[in-house]
C-alpha cells in the first residue's frame, strides 16, 4: 500500500539505483544520490527546526534546478509540508505569504545571490553530518496519505495569497489517474518548464517518480530562445512535455519549427498543456510539425490537484472552433451547476464546473472562510459529508459528454444593455494569424470593452475586419491597446492583474 510519495522514491532508488533522475544545466542526480540526499535533508531539519512538530510548513526559496525538488521531498521526508516561493516576488508579498505561514525554517534552495534573513543554505544542508538515519526512517513510517504534502500560493481575490494545501493522497491519486489515461514508460523525460511554486511543475516531478523516469529542468532563458530550446530538447532527449499553454505558443508564435531541420526535432511522444485557452491555430501548427505524437488538452485548477479532465487532441480543429477540455481522469467526478447549485445534465447549458473526489485540497491554509465559501457540500446528498470544490470556471456539455469550457464566472459584463462574455470575444482574437496572445478588459466606469494584443505593427483595422465577420457590432472591443509582448506572470500566463493595474487604476 502506497502510504507517501515517498515511497516511489525508495522503489526506484532499489530497482534503478543508477539511472538518472533529476537534471538541470549544472548537475544531475540518479535515484541513489537523489534518495540519499532526501534522507540527508530530513535528517538535518529533524535534529534542527522539524525536532518535535510534524505537518507543519516549510519554505523554500526556489530556482530552476534540482536542488528545489529534493528540498521537497526531504521536508516530506519529516513529515512536514513544504511551501515553494520565488525569491523574485516583492518582498511585501513574500512578507505577507510568510506571515501568514509562519513556517518551522526556510531553506534557500536558490543560492548564495538571493539573500534572505535566517535561510537554511541548501549547500550548508548537503555538508551537515548525517548520522540519524534511522530517525528518519521512522518518521517516513508515520506518514499517511491524507497528510499534507505542499501548499502552494495562488491569487487572492482581496488581495491575499491563498495557500492551497494539497496531501500526498491527492497526488497519489493524480498518478494513478495519469497512469490509467497514460502509461508513461520508465524511459520518460519530462522537459519541466514550469516554476516550482506553480502546480503544473508537480506533473514534472512526480509523474516521473512514479513511473522511474527523469526530470529535466529547461533554463529560462530558453523560453526566449525559441530555437535554442528545440535543440536543447533534442539534445537532452525530452520525450514529454507538461507545459503551460503560453509556453507551448512560443514555439508556434515565432514559427521555429519551419526552420528547423525535422531531423533535429525532439522525439515527442506526449505534448500536454494547460493553464490558459489553447489557440486551435497554435495547436495546429505543433500537430502539422510532430505527427506522431500524442497531443492532451489538460484542464484543473490547483485546488484539485493539477487536473480533473483531460482531451485527447486526435483531429485538427478548425480555428473557430472550441478544444474540449474532455471528460474526467479516473476517480474523480465533474460536474456543471446552475446559479441555485443544481447539477445541469442537458447539453449546450453553461453551469459552474465543480470537482468531487480524492484530489480535492484540504482547503486554504489557515483560512476556514475562504475554504468554506469555495468547498461546498455536495448539493444532491445531505446522509453524509461529500465535498465539492467550485472552480469558478464555467462549462458545458457538447456531443459524446465531452465538457467544453466556456468562461471564468466574473468574466461576464452587462455592456450596452447586452450580456457578453468576455471569453467569446477572446477566443475570436486567438483564431487570427496575424496577433500573438491577446486578452480583453471591460472598464466599468467608462462602459468600454478593451482589446489588449500582441503584434509587431497597429493591427486595429484588421481586427475589427475579422470580429464584423464573426459577431454583432455591441461585441465589438471599444478601445485597442498594442504590445510589442504581452506582459507575462511568474507562472507564464498572461498577466492580467498588471494589465487591469496600469489600464484600469
Amino acid at each position: 500500500m502506497i502510504h507517501s510519495v515517498l515511497d516511489f522514491l525508495e522503489r526506484n532508488a532499489e530497482q534503478f539505483p543508477d539511472k538518472k533522475a533529476l537534471a538541470d544545466d549544472q548537475s544531475a542526480k540518479t535515484y541513489k544520490e537523489y534518495e540519499a540526499d532526501v534522507r540527508k535533508i530530513a535528517g538535518y531539519l529533524l535534529k534542527s527546526a522539524a525536532k518535535n512538530r510534524i505537518q507543519s510548513p516549510i519554505a523554500v526559496l526556489i530556482d530552476r534546478n534540482i536542488q528545489c525538488i529534493e528540498a521537497f521531498l526531504g521536508i516530506a521526508a519529516t513529515g512536514n509540508f513544504y511551501v515553494p516561493v520565488d525569491p523574485s516576488l516583492p518582498s511585501e508579498r513574500i512578507s505577507t505569504i510568510l506571515n501568514e505561514l509562519k513556517p518551522l525554517a526556510v531553506i534557500n534552495a536558490a543560492g548564495e545571490k538571493c539573500q534572505f534573513e535566517n535561510a537554511i543554505l541548501f549547500e550548508d544542508i548537503l555538508a551537515s553530518e548525517f548520522d540519524n538515519d534511522e530517525e528518519v526512517r521512522e518518521r517516513m513510517k508515520e506518514i499517511i496519505d491524507t497528510d499534507p504534502l505542499y501548499a502552494i500560493f495562488t491569487s487572492g481575490s482581496t488581495g491575499i495569497p491563498k495557500g492551497v494545501l494539497i496531501s500526498h493522497r491527492g497526488v497519489i491519486d493524480l498518478l494513478n489517474a495519469f497512469d490509467e489515461a497514460f502509461s508513461f514508460p520508465s524511459d520518460s523525460v519530462f522537459g519541466n518548464q514550469a516554476p516550482f511554486d506553480f502546480d503544473v511543475s508537480v506533473k514534472d516531478i512526480y509523474n516521473a517518480l512514479y513511473c522511474g523516469g527523469t526530470v529535466q529542468v529547461i533554463p529560462k532563458k530558453m523560453f526566449v530562445m525559441p530555437k535554442e530550446l528545440i535543440t536543447f530538447l533534442s539534445e537532452k532527449g525530452v520525450n514529454t512535455i507538461i507545459w503551460a499553454v503560453s509556453a507551448v505558443r512560443i514555439v508556434s508564435d515565432f514559427k521555429v519549427l519551419d526552420t528547423t531541420e525535422k531531423e533535429a526535432y525532439p522525439k515527442l511522444k506526449y505534448v500536454m498543456f494547460s493553464g490558459e485557452v489553447m489557440p486551435v491555430k497554435s495547436l495546429n501548427y505543433w500537430m502539422d510539425h510532430f505527427q506522431d505524437t500524442v497531443f492532451v488538452n489538460l484542464y484543473g485548477p490547483t485546488e484539485i490537484t493539477c487536473n480533473c479532465t483531460y482531451a485527447v487532441i486526435d483531429k485538427k480543429y478548425d480555428i473557430n472552433e472550441s478544444l474540449p477540455i474532455g471528460k474526467s481522469f479516473a476517480n474523480t467526478r465533474v460536474y456543471l451547476l446552475n446559479k441555485d447549485l443544481g447539477i445541469i445534465r442537458k447539453k449546450n447549458e453553461i453551469g459552474e464546473i465543480a470537482v468531487e473526489g480524492s484530489g480535492l485540497a484540504l482547503g486554504y491554509y489557515n483560512n476556514p472562510e475562504k475554504t468554506n465559501e469555495s468547498f461546498i457540500l455536495h448539493p444532491e446528498i445531505s446522509g453524509y459529508r461529500n465535498v465539492l470544490y467550485r472552480t469558478g470556471d464555467l462549462g458545458y456539455y457538447g456531443e459524446n459528454n465531452e465538457i467544453f469550457f466556456a468562461n471564468r464566472s466574473d468574466s461576464q459584463i452587462k455592456h450596452m444593455g447586452h450580456r457578453i462574455e468576455l471569453g467569446e470575444i477572446e477566443t475570436a482574437l486567438n483564431a487570427m494569424d496575424f496577433l500573438g496572445m491577446s486578452c480583453c478588459l471591460y472598464d466599468k466606469q467608462k462602459e468600454k470593452i478593451i482589446c489588449i494584443y500582441q503584434a509587431e505593427e497597429d493591427k486595429r483595422k484588421d481586427i475589427v475586419r475579422e470580429l464584423g465577420k464573426k459577431m454583432p457590432k455591441y461585441m465589438w472591443p471599444n478601445k485597442y491597446i498594442r504590445y510589442d509582448a504581452m506582459p507575462m506572470n511568474s507562472h507564464g500566463k498572461i498577466d492580467r492583474a498588471k494589465l487591469k493595474k496600469d489600464i484600469l487604476e
